[in-house]
C-alpha cells in the first residue's frame, strides 16, 4: 500500500474516530460511517445466507446452477471441473448449455492454470463465452501484458437474480474431507481447507452482475447484450450490503477503508480471520486501538499455507497485536482460507480480500460489506467454530520463538509486498 493509499484509509477512517453519543444505535452509526465511503451504493432488502464450508459453498453453487433459466456467470482466479455429489461443473454447465441458457466465464490465468485446457475448450464448443484474465502467454494478451495483476475475484450471478462472493474459488481442493486434515509432508492440495461465501438475494446482486460485466468489457470479451442480464430485483430480505469492487488500476484500498472504519468505531468486538495476514502498520495499529480501549479483538490466522512464507510474514507482525491484548488463533488442522470479519453484532464483511499488500496493489477483488444483526451473528458463530479448532498464540511463546522462526519471519517480510 503507498503513502496516499494510506492517507486515504485514514481519511476514510475519519468518520468513526469521534466517540457517538451513548443513545446512538451501534448499527444507525455504522449504516451513516459505511454510507460516506465509496461510490457504490448500499442496497437495503437483501437477504444473506452464509456458506460455512467450502463443500457447502459448492453445493449451493451448483444448485443455484441446475436451476438456472436464463445465465450463468462465473468469475473466478480458479476455475476447476470440480465434482460435486458425483457431478461435475463441466457436465452441470453442458446441460444447461442445452437447455439454451447463456454460459459466461472469466477465469484468471495464473490462478486457474493447473486447469486443463481442455475443459475451457469444451464448454467453448458447447456455446459458453470463455474470457482469461491477464494471460501469462504475453502473445494471447488483448490488454497490454500485465502478469502480477491478477483477478482474485470469486463471483457468479445465476439469472441475473441469485448471487455469490466469499474466499472459496471453483477448486478440486475443496474435494477433500475434513479427515485429510493436513498431511504430514505439507501438500496443501490434498489438506482439507477452512473456507467461506455467502449467498445473496436481492437488489443488491445487480451490483455483483455490473462488476462481472466490467471485467468482461476490459478483457475484451466476446460481444454480450448486457441489457438481458439485469431483471427486476424485489427486496428479499432486511440485510443491508454494499459489494466492493477493486482493481489495480483504480488505487483505492475500498476494503481497507471500509474494514478500519468500522474497527475504529467497534464498541464490544472485532473479530476476522484472513487467509494471507500481512497488515499493513495502519491497520495492525488501529487493531491495536481498539483491544486497547477494552474491545473483544480476535484474529485467526493460518499455520498452514499454500504459501509457507505467508505464516511466517504474519507471525512477524504478532507483537504489537498481542501486547495491546489482541487474542491471536492459528489454525493448524486444515489450510485457513476464509476472509471474513464481524464487528459487534452489526457489521460483517465476506469477501476474496486478504489483509495484504497483495489485495490492494495487484489483485482485482470482489467483497460484500453487510449491515444487520442476522449476518453478523452467522459470522460470530463460524468464527467462534474456528477459534475452538485453533491453538491460541500467546505473547510469552511469541517472545521465545526459536532462531530458526526469527530468521524465517525476517526473510519472509522481506517479500511480503509481492505476498
Amino acid at each position: 500500500m503507498t503513502a496516499a493509499d494510506v492517507g486515504l484509509v485514514r481519511v476514510s477512517a475519519k468518520a468513526a474516530a469521534d466517540p457517538p453519543p451513548a443513545d446512538t444505535d451501534p448499527l444507525q452509526q455504522q449504516f451513516d460511517i459505511q454510507q460516506a465511503l465509496s461510490a457504490t451504493p448500499l442496497v437495503t432488502g437483501n437477504s444473506v445466507t452464509l456458506l460455512p464450508t467450502a463443500m457447502d459453498a459448492m453445493r449451493a453453487i451448483f444448485q443455484a446452477i441446475r436451476s438456472a433459466r436464463s445465465s450463468v456467470n462465473m468469475e473466478y482466479y480458479i476455475l476447476a471441473d470440480v465434482v460435486v455429489d458425483g457431478v461435475s461443473l463441466s457436465e452441470l454447465l453442458a446441460d444447461r448449455l442445452r437447455a439454451g441458457v447463456a454460459v459466461n466465464l472469466i477465469y484468471d490465468s495464473f490462478g486457474s492454470q493447473d486447469t486443463p485446457r481442455q475443459f475451457f475448450q469444451q464448454l467453448r464448443a458447447q456455446g459458453a463465452k470463455v474470457v482469461e484474465f491477464n494471460p501469462l502467454d504475453p502473445f494471447a494478451a488483448r490488454t497490454g501484458w500485465a502478469p502480477n495483476n491478477r483477478d482474485h475475484r470469486k463471483l457468479m450471478v445465476v439469472d441475473g437474480r441469485i448471487g455469490f462472493t466469499g474466499g472459496c474459488n471453483v477448486d478440486k481442493s475443496y474435494e477433500n474431507p475434513p479427515s485429510a486434515g493436513v498431511p504430514a509432508d505439507g501438500d496443501t492440495r490434498h489438506a482439507f481447507w477452512r473456507d467461506v461465501a455467502v449467498r445473496i438475494e436481492g437488489p443488491v446482486v445487480a451490483e455483483l452482475q455490473k462488476l462481472f460485466f466490467a471485467t468482461w468489457t476490459a478483457q475484451k470479451g466476446p460481444p454480450v447484450d448486457q441489457v438481458r442480464y439485469f431483471p427486476p430485483l424485489p427486496r428479499t430480505g432486511v440485510q443491508t450490503v454494499r459489494i466492493i469492487g477493486s482493481s489495480p488500476a483504480e488505487h483505492q484500498p475500498l476494503y481497507y477503508a471500509s474494514l478500519l472504519a468500522a474497527v475504529t468505531a467497534a464498541r464490544h468486538r472485532v473479530w476476522l480471520c484472513s487467509g494471507y495476514f500481512v497488515p499493513p502498520h495502519q491497520e495492525r495499529e488501529d487493531l491495536a486501538k481498539a483491544a486497547e480501549k477494552g474491545c473483544d479483538v480476535r484474529v485467526i490466522t493460518p499455520a498452514r499455507s499454500d504459501v509457507e512464507a505467508a505464516v511466517y510474514a504474519a507471525r512477524a507482525s504478532y507483537g504489537d497485536l498481542l501486547e495491546a491484548g489482541t487474542r491471536i488463533f492459528e489454525i493448524h488442522d486444515a489450510v485457513l482460507h476464509a476472509k471474513m470479519a464481524v464487528v459487534d453484532d452489526t457489521w460483517s464483511i465476506v469477501g476474496s480480500s486478504n489483509l495484504d499488500r497483495r489485495s490492494v496493489v495487484f489483485n482485482q477483488e470482489v467483497d460484500a460489506v453487510i449491515l444487520g444483526h442476522a449476518t453478523a451473528g452467522q459470522v460470530e458463530g463460524v468464527l467462534r467454530g474456528f477459534m475452538q479448532a485453533a491453538q491460541p498464540v500467546t505473547l510469552q511463546a511469541w517472545r521465545h520463538r526459536s532462531l530458526r522462526e526469527h530468521i524465517r519471519e525476517v526473510r519472509a517480510r522481506i517479500w511480503d509486498y509481492w505476498m
